[in-house]
């Protein structure tokens, strides 16, 4: 139901920006769309579920083997994918700093994109991949002559700094931003890039983070097992009849 969930949350989504409507616009952005999230964790979320709930219920061996190896499959990528982030972390902070820019450039063009990086940039007190001058990659916030645009050498406002007596957030407080000396702009907004700042909050957080994949893994682990006793058992019964 959980999968349901997800999968009707991401389908609305597409639905309110006009995607079903127009297939095609899915590869219009230059981003990423969030809405992805939704669609492939619910849809793998449905798929574990209905083949777990009802190969146990019904006592179907091909439902429980089924899930047993998808959920089998999908902890080898995630160890794999922990093994390959350790050993090339260079190469994944290349990769990481290419689809923050990427992303960048696509501020403007998605408004769920726009949410979530102004969402980063808040929760990480961060602005851009490596630095405010990263915005030069956004056709509204580059400094060049030819822009015309109010927010020409300017930020989102999820880049300025906060002032706790303010309730209502300035949305025009990154105007010419990028204008001002260097150290004017560590008053106004966060001068450090967010590939940086994710790299702290993770060795700031490892404890925590590495708590987290090991419970994963132990509870997949766990519904793995079962899977094979449960298919053992009535493999077991049907062979007494």
């Amino acid at each position: 139901f959980l999968g349901i969930a997800f999968l009707g949350i991401g389908l609305w989504a597409w639905n309110e920006k006009g995607v079903l409507s127009n297939i095609s616009s899915i590869t219009d952005l230059g981003g990423f769309d969030p809405v992805w999230l939704f669609l492939v964790v619910g849809g793998v979320m449905f798929i574990l579920g209905f083949a777990g709930c009802i190969g146990a219920l019904r006592e179907n061996t091909f439902l429980l083997k089924f899930f047993s190896v998808f959920l089998g499959i999908i902890f080898f990528l995630e160890l794999t994918a922990g093994v390959l982030a350790f050993v090339f972390k260079d190469w994944i902070k290349d990769q990481l700093y290419f689809f923050i820019n990427n992303n960048i450039r696509a501020y403007r063009d998605d408004i769920d994109l726009q949410n979530l990086i102004d969402f980063t940039q808040e929760y990480w007190q961060c602005c851009g991949a490596f630095g405010a001058d990263d915005w030069n990659l956004n056709i509204y916030f580059n400094c060049t002559d030819s822009n015309a645009s109010r927010e020409r050498c300017g930020v989102p406002f999820s880049c300025c700094t906060k002032d706790p007596a303010e309730d209502v957030i300035n949305t025009q407080c990154g105007y010419d931003a990028r204008q001002k000396p260097e150290v004017d702009q560590q008053i106004v907004i966060y001068t450090k890039g967010c590939v940086p700042q994710f790299e702290k909050w993770l060795q700031d957080n490892l404890t925590i983070v590495a708590g987290i994949f090991i419970g994963i893994a132990l509870l997949q682990i766990f519904g793995i097992c079962l899977a094979q006793n449960l298919v053992s058992d009535i493999e077991a019964v049907r062979a007494s009849w």
